[in-house]
């Protein structure tokens, strides 16, 4: 019986072909890799708020809000490097979830304080 220490594999050790997915991503393009980030974000926020199909009655405001708040930033952040085209309609999606949230919500937050709001500002549903 021996008295190895395990240690996590580094990326030098990580085995055969492990330099292949660095290189591969370093020939991603940045708006690719943040466009990507932004879109798990919206996906699970849309779970977390019961909008997914297969999983209607699934709500988690609390998990919702904070991967609201993760993607109001990141565009924020990010808006610069992506350009209107692509930060557009990751826009939308935000907006949508932010929506979404009020609805879902039984207790409304203030005004400029709801899910991201810190970064977009007030949101409110369309007049007609």
């Amino acid at each position: 019986m021996t008295d190895e220490l395990s240690t996590p594999p580094s990326a030098t050790d990580a085995g055969p072909g492990s330099g292949t997915a660095s290189r591969d991503i370093a020939d991603v393009p940045s708006v690719e890799i943040i466009s990507t980030a932004a879109l798990h974000l919206l996906s699970a926020a849309a779970v977390n708020l019961g909008l997914a199909e297969d999983l209607p009655e699934h709500k988690d405001l609390d998990e919702a809000r904070s991967l609201i708040d993760a993607l109001a930033g990141l565009l924020d952040a990010a808006a610069p490097s992506l350009g209107h085209h692509h930060a557009a309609p990751l826009r939308d999606g935000l907006r949508s979830l932010q929506l979404a949230f009020k609805e879902a919500s039984s207790i409304p937050d203030e005004p400029g304080s709801g899910p991201g709001e810190k970064y977009t500002g007030a949101v409110y549903p369309a007049t007609r």
